[in-house]
């Protein structure tokens, strides 16, 4: 994350501290060159830098609830938010999201 300077990096670095945040029990993985959010050895999110913006991802992203409708992405799982220097996003509904990621994964894992 170090790597990325400018505000990709600001902004990389801002929302993957925010994942940090959610638990003592996160754990961080690099992966591809990409931090992942994880609970134990199962991701949550991750944030990854582009040329033009941030994806703010999820692994489980289209099980989520998503009231801001800032998801994007068809995949079978997963979703992410893009961010763009100069562009606002709904930073309450972003951590939202993340909120969500993370007390999805929690279940996921302690509940099968």
């Amino acid at each position: 994350m170090r790597a990325h300077a400018g505000e990709l990096g600001v902004i990389a670095r801002e929302w993957f501290e925010v994942m940090r945040g959610c638990g003592d029990e996160v754990r961080e993985v690099l992966h591809d060159g990409c931090p992942n959010a994880c609970l134990g050895d199962v991701p949550f999110g991750y944030v990854n830098v582009f040329a033009a913006h941030v994806n703010v991802g999820f692994f489980y992203g289209a099980a989520l609830r998503d009231p801001g409708r800032l998801l994007e992405g068809n995949g079978r799982y997963g979703r992410h938010v893009k961010v763009r220097p100069g562009k606002s996003v709904d930073a309450d509904a972003l951590r939202g999201l993340i909120e969500t990621a993370w007390l999805d994964v929690k279940d996921r894992v302690e509940n099968g």
